[in-house]
């Protein structure tokens, strides 16, 4: 990890945090600078390396919530995010952050659907997604317009993880 990647990336989740707790949205005019510009910072301080390095951080980014997108059991923010921590970070520090988002997430869910009273119905619903995703089938997208939408906001997960890969190094 180096230095200049704590500031930026604490200012990203940061951002990304309150707007996606207000608006379960992370936007685009907030993620793709800070992408583009995580490029640019490793390619100036560390050349063709660097450019390797963001290259790997967002390809993991896009492997591993990839997949969760396509299956719309997490939006396309969350990726992009995820993207943009991986163009400062690289594959290698992303790998740790997306371990402990996981996990922060999986609590969070759990708190989450426990005070909405939804329990049961989030784990069918996570049932529902693993057996679409055994047979191919996308699952619907849900609408947050909706009075029955549980939608957890997943920005502050992946600070938590995030945070956790700056300082487990």
């Amino acid at each position: 990890m180096r230095s200049i990647t704590w500031w930026p990336i604490l200012l990203l989740i940061a951002i990304a945090t309150v707007i996606d707790i207000r608006s379960r949205r992370i936007p685009n005019w907030l993620v793709i600078p800070y992408l583009l510009a995580g490029i640019i910072v490793s390619t100036a301080t560390l050349g063709l390396a660097g450019l390797g390095q963001s290259a790997a951080g967002i390809g993991l980014a896009v492997l591993v919530t990839g997949i969760p997108c396509w299956l719309r059991g997490m939006g396309m923010g969350d990726l992009k995010l995820c993207a943009a921590v991986g163009a400062w970070v690289g594959a290698a520090q992303l790998g740790t952050a997306l371990v402990a988002t996981g996990l922060a997430g999986g609590v969070m869910a759990l708190i989450w659907a426990a005070s909405h009273g939804s329990l049961k119905s989030s784990f069918d619903g996570a049932g529902d997604l693993i057996w679409r995703w055994n047979k191919g089938i996308r699952h619907p997208v849900p609408r947050l317009d909706t009075p029955g939408a549980r939608a957890m906001p997943y920005a502050p997960a992946i600070a938590i993880g995030t945070l956790f890969s700056f300082l487990s190094l």
